[in-house]
């Protein structure tokens, strides 16, 4: 027996509106119809899927695990379509690529140099995407590649490591560090230090800290409003300090210093995709693509 994908949709719905009547709005059909939807699936699977109360639904344990392989399936079936359109119309390849905040537009572009060096006929489109986004545009089928740092992938992704790029630290052209060209970790035990995800929550920031841990302090941080911005610029007119992957030297027109650190410390780079999907121009980004 084959899943009906358009009642996996409707299941999706339910659960990520916690109401049958808030999903049967978004998906335009009646309370009713969703309901004998959502009721024949679980007679399909042959278990219940929903607790059912007076206050709306909730997943059951196996609800839970058919959500996450529902969402699985419809990005497989979403990048199946798109793909058959492309090969149908004869467009190039497209490499749909996404990065998150931390991984830095000048180490995108050296990554796609490489490899259209070696795949020239291969054509991209690149945009940054925060963690929960990335994940989301990979399981949805509208992005082939995620670049990230240290980020765990979800149900249904794959990682892959494309290297590991050395840390450096930055500081306000004006910050007493700045006229240094290296620091040890350790001397910057009595720092702030500015960071962009929250801690136990942000695999990247964690990993960050457990430096610091290494380096025997507690560092002290704060999450930057900034999101988004290029890392460099978190510490413009501030006394804190951020560890970038920016090479030592000046930074953004002068106004942030990049001190090299001594001995080095590095940060992965991961590539998160979907295993499930066929995709030409993410295998030759993959058997290329290397720091």
């Amino acid at each position: 027996m084959g899943l009906d994908l358009n009642k996996l949709e409707h299941l999706i719905a339910v659960a990520e509106e916690g109401s049958i009547t808030r999903a049967a709005a978004r998906l335009h059909l009646s309370q009713q119809a969703l309901s004998t939807s959502i009721r024949v699936l679980e007679r399909e699977v042959g278990v219940p899927l929903l607790a059912r109360t007076a206050t709306g639904v909730s997943l059951l344990p196996a609800g839970t695990a058919l959500v996450e392989d529902a969402r699985v399936l419809r990005g497989a079936a979403r990048s199946a379509l798109q793909r058959a359109r492309r090969v149908g119309r004869g467009d190039k390849e497209l490499l749909r690529l996404g990065h998150t905040p931390a991984v830095t537009g000048e180490e995108v572009i050296a990554l796609l140099r490489q490899v259209g060096a070696a795949h020239p006929q291969l054509a991209t489109d690149v945009n940054q995407r925060y963690p929960h986004e990335l994940t989301e545009a990979l399981l949805a089928g509208n992005l082939d590649i995620g670049l990230c740092r240290a980020m765990t992938p979800p149900h249904g992704l794959a990682r892959t490591t494309l290297g590991h790029q050395r840390l450096s630290v930055a500081v306000s052209a004006d910050h007493p560090l700045a006229t240094r060209t290296s620091v040890a970790l350790s001397e910057l035990a009595d720092q702030h230090f500015i960071v962009w995800g929250h801690r136990g929550r942000s695999a990247y920031t964690d990993l960050l800290i457990s430096h610091c841990h290494a380096a025997g302090f507690e560092p002290r941080t704060d999450r930057t409003a900034l999101q988004g911005t290029p890392p460099v610029t978190a510490v413009i007119g501030t006394d804190r300090c951020a560890f970038v992957t920016t090479p030592p030297g000046p930074a953004a027109g002068g106004t942030v210093r990049i001190l090299a650190l001594d001995p080095p410390l590095y940060a992965p780079l991961h590539a998160l995709y979907s295993p499930q999907t066929t995709s030409l121009a993410r295998d030759a980004f993959l058997t290329t693509a290397a720091l």
